[in-house]
């Protein structure tokens, strides 16, 4: 018997065929599997969108508790990584222009990175990592505890219900993160150009209204926005497909964050090479 049950041991186990099989659809097909779920939560989103605006029956007092929520996780953060952000730049850029004797240019070159670069991809990171955890961990639960199974059952529409409120707040919260970083970065490296380097604050600001345009703040303000809904898209998406208990809320966290930040740093260079493709950097 003993024999018969080693002999038979062998045939249970996956073959070489069926291990390459299953390493494709997880590795190669699962990603394209997830990027149709993608998909199709954010034309549903903008479907209930729409259908809400047309009936006026925009969920304001969600959208407003759920911005706040993002404010509330993200302020003290922003300023804090504002500040480095406006200081490492001007030290960079500094050491570069005063070698080639181009220091009263220090404000468009800080000036310009802040806003076009630094302001907008910390706000994105921000909701990433704060922002985009707590919603993948709140939908999670929800999704764990079959809350989401429950609003179905009674016939209320969870994206509705659940996924447009947070993809409002976050292109809403995400522009003004932006606003503020950029004031505080710009203050920040501008003290430090004065104070240390030597820049006068007349040919700093001079400089920094020669090349700094109202557009470019404008395409700063577009990018954060579409961070926030991207962020909050790929939250609500995982917390909704969580499952396997406490780990599966907490690999749906951790999913998110690492896949926003990487979606983050690509869409961020396609859309600056899509800006300065279109429209190159001019004197004002």
């Amino acid at each position: 018997m003993a024999s018969q049950s080693s002999q038979e041991a062998p045939a249970d186990r996956p073959g070489a065929v069926d291990v390459l099989r299953r390493n494709v659809d997880d590795n190669a097909l699962g990603p394209v599997r997830t990027l149709g779920r993608t998909v199709e939560l954010v034309l549903h989103s903008l479907v209930s969108m729409v259908a809400d605006l047309l009936r006026a029956r925009i969920p304001v007092r969600e959208i407003v508790v759920q911005a706040w929520f993002l404010v509330s996780v993200t302020a003290v953060p922003a300023f804090l990584m504002a500040i480095p952000f406006g200081v490492i730049v001007t030290i960079q850029i500094g050491s570069i222009v005063n070698q080639i004797g181009a220091g009263s240019l220090m404000g468009a070159a800080s000036g310009l990175t802040v806003i076009q670069q630094a302001a907008p991809m910390a706000a994105g990171l921000l909701l990433g990592g704060a922002g985009a955890s707590a919603i993948a961990a709140d939908l999670g639960s929800r999704t764990i505890r079959e809350e989401v199974d429950a609003m179905r059952v009674m016939g209320i529409d969870p994206v509705r219900r659940l996924v447009v409120p947070r993809i409002l707040a976050a292109a809403f919260v995400a522009p003004l993160l932006c606003v503020f970083i950029t004031v505080v970065g710009i203050g920040a490296a501008y003290y430090l150009a004065v104070a240390g380097q030597d820049v006068t604050p007349g040919s700093y600001w001079l400089s920094f209204g020669a090349y700094a345009t109202t557009r470019d703040f404008g395409f700063s303000l577009v990018k954060a926005a579409i961070f926030g809904v991207m962020i909050a898209v790929l939250g609500c998406q995982h917390g909704l497909e969580a499952k396997g208990g406490a780990r599966g809320v907490a690999d749906a966290v951790n999913t998110t964050v690492v896949v926003s930040t990487v979606g983050i740093i690509v869409l961020n260079f396609a859309l600056t090479q899509i800006y300065t493709t279109y429209f190159p950097m001019r004197v004002g």
